[in-house]
């Protein structure tokens, strides 16, 4: 079946320039008008693409003009409104794609506002409330709108679906983690994404979300952990920050507590907070002498502006930057013989076993002896049981597991009761297993408790 499709692009920035290259790879896309209001940014986003690239095409457009949005819609005949701006233009591209009949998708959700009287506690106006309310708008008018579709929110969401439809039968916490140790030569401080974004999701009260209570907020930079992030970037401290993630996956996961935390490092929250002390956070506009008389403007768009743009940063980072999906909670089991034992058999890729009172059991390496541990790995068949010995009183130590384990550089943990001499005066006691891809292993029956990082 062949799709024709013609998209308004609104923003050319760094995401937006990276989504033109992307749908030039794409046969399905007829035409894809790039608009942003600075028009030489929107001409660069295409002049960059092949220059038998025929299908693009650069326009000037103020996103927060909603009639100047839907009219576009209607001039060019887009179907689908594809929003690469920062979140304050959020409301004025969802409503002009819901009046010009056209599907919407964006990274970002609209905007929150903090309680009146209790901003460290209790929400006010959550991320996406705006959005969620016109639901049945959308609905009515037979049109999609995708919303939080970027990587966090977006591939974030994906992985504890995944998770959740996959890999557990009940999930204790779902946390988004984010953390890098990117640099970038020649500046001291420059986000490498919109600072008007950083600004908003990290000096708002973030959101928790608690089975039994619901939604709730906490003072910005809260609950600070170390975590430790895969490739080579190491430990960083990661601490509570306003993200669209914990709005959005309660809606449809059950989940006990869900959670959103970003590595800042301490340098950069206390520029944070120096501009924070200093109001120039603040969206509100203020009145500065110009060349030709008083000219309003927000101090937020004032940091903004002195700042390098992210869209022109990629050739002088260096480093590496993880977001993914921490998930924790319980694997469903049946009873045999009175002893819990996995529901269904699984497939696992590199297998690591950290036994009670030793190190990692990894693959045996050529040379190796033979281990007896119950948590081992075992390369072939079981060994059969010597002539004339009784079958053991408990059951049978370890099973082959199969199954798969599907994510994009996914890690498993699974920690499980373990009842051998090591732990047996320890109630409570037990082994440690590490999924990576690429191996097999045999893990004793009694496993429960899963830990999954996508």
């Amino acid at each position: 079946m062949v799709c024709d499709m013609r998209v308004l692009l609104v923003g050319a920035g760094g995401v937006g320039t990276a989504v033109t290259r992307i749908a030039a790879r794409r046969d399905f896309l007829t035409h894809m008008v790039v608009a942003d209001y600075d028009l030489t940014r929107a001409e660069a986003a295409v002049a960059a693409l092949d220059d038998q690239e025929s299908r693009f095409s650069a326009l000037r457009l103020d996103a927060s003009d909603e009639a100047a949005v839907r009219r576009l819609l209607v001039e060019e005949g887009c179907d689908v409104l594809l929003n690469a701006t920062d979140p304050r233009f959020v409301m004025p591209l969802f409503n002009a794609a819901l009046a010009a009949g056209a599907h919407y998708v964006d990274m970002a959700m609209s905007l929150s506002v903090p309680h009146p009287a209790a901003p460290y506690e209790q929400c006010g106006v959550k991320l996406g409330d705006e959005q969620f309310a016109l639901a049945e708008a959308w609905g009515s008018a037979d049109r999609l709108a995708l919303v939080g579709m970027g990587v966090e929110p977006g591939l974030s969401d994906v992985f504890a679906r995944y998770a959740a439809d996959e890999l557990f039968d009940e999930i204790e916490e779902i946390g988004v983690r984010d953390g890098a140790n990117l640099t970038v030569e020649g500046y001291d401080f420059a986000p490498s994404f919109s600072i008007w974004t950083t600004i908003e999701e990290c000096l708002n009260p973030p959101v928790v979300y608690e089975k039994g209570r619901g939604w709730f907020t906490t003072a910005p930079f809260s609950e600070p952990e170390v975590f430790d992030f895969p490739e080579g970037i190491g430990p960083v401290e990661c601490v509570n920050v306003e993200h669209e993630e914990v709005l959005l996956m309660p809606r449809w996961l059950d989940a006990r507590r869900v959670t959103f935390k970003y590595g800042l490092g301490d340098d950069f929250i206390a520029k944070l907070k120096t501009l924070h002390d200093l109001g120039l956070d603040s969206t509100a506009k203020v009145t500065v002498p110009g060349a030709d008389g008083p000219v309003q403007v927000s101090p937020r768009d004032v940091v903004a502006a002195c700042l390098p743009d992210p869209a022109t940063l990629g050739d002088r980072m260096k480093g590496k930057t993880c977001a993914g999906t921490w998930v924790k909670g319980d694997k469903g089991w049946c009873r045999t013989r009175g002893v819990p034992v996995p529901r269904r058999r699984q497939r696992v890729d590199d297998a690591r076993v950290r036994l009670p009172g030793r190190g990692l059991a990894d693959r045996p390496q050529p040379g190796d002896r033979p281990r007896t541990d119950r948590g081992r790995y075992v390369e072939g068949k079981r060994r059969p049981r010597p002539r004339g010995t009784a079958a053991p009183a408990v059951p049978r130590p370890a099973r082959r597991l199969r199954g798969s384990v599907g994510a994009a550089r996914g890690a498993l943990t699974r920690p499980f009761p373990q009842r051998s001499a090591a732990t047996a005066r320890r109630p409570g006691g037990y082994c440690r297993a590490t999924y990576r891809p690429g191996a097999r292993c045999f893990l004793p029956r009694r496993s429960t408790r899963v830990t999954w990082m996508g």
